[in-house]
């Protein structure tokens, strides 16, 4: 072995062994409150991600759309088409509020969605439940934030996971998730005149 070789080996033993040393420390499991906000684009993408996860694992998960309309996606075909009979996928929107601009109808389908989402939560037979894009209906007053705080702090399984997603995330939503991840916006290219793609953003 070269000395480069053996000093790369030698600075790897070490990081492994302080590695090891903090892993060993983290035992506890528990149900999380995930938030992904942000103006950049992946926020629901993520989250999806953790859903195919629980799938792949075999583990009962449900989705709910609080915004996003009928519109066919290819996460929702593919969860309702093959899937079914693992993750449940509810969507209670009926498209972005500049689509529908009827501020008493978004409050009625929020509250439905929300309801079935405090359903589902309760379900301790469900490991993780997706609220996509609640983050637009709480900052639209749909849904008051307090009840969904309070909710999540009181009445949520302990080993239930709740993801939820939109821009502009409530402090008091952040102050009570577990992990938070804000979703940058460096380059987009809708700015350059690219209309969402099939594949890409649905």
């Amino acid at each position: 072995m070269t000395d480069d070789a053996e000093r790369h080996a030698q600075k790897m033993a070490k990081k492994k062994a302080a590695r090891d040393k903090i892993m060993s420390t983290k035992t506890e499991e528990k149900g999380l409150i995930v938030v992904h906000t942000g103006k950049g684009k992946g926020k629901s993408t993520a989250a999806f991600g953790m859903i195919f996860r629980h799938i792949a694992h075999g583990m009962p998960c449900a989705v709910v759309q609080f915004i996003k309309g009928g519109m066919s996606t290819g996460e929702r075909d593919l969860i309702l088409e093959r899937f079914s009979d693992l993750c449940q996928f509810h969507t209670m929107g009926e498209g972005f509020t500049w689509e529908t601009q009827d501020r008493t109808r978004d409050t009625e389908m929020a509250r439905a969605a929300w309801e079935k989402a405090k359903e589902l939560i309760r379900d301790e037979s469900v490991g993780m439940v997706l609220l996509d894009e609640i983050n637009i209906a709480l900052r639209y007053d749909y849904i008051p934030i307090d009840e969904v705080v309070e909710f999540l702090a009181t009445e949520k399984p302990h080993m239930t996971h709740v993801v939820l997603t939109g821009r502009n995330a409530h402090d008091d939503l952040i102050e009570i998730a577990d992990l938070v991840t804000e979703m940058e916006l460096v380059k987009h290219p809708f700015r350059s005149g690219v209309k969402a793609q099939k594949g890409v953003e649905f």
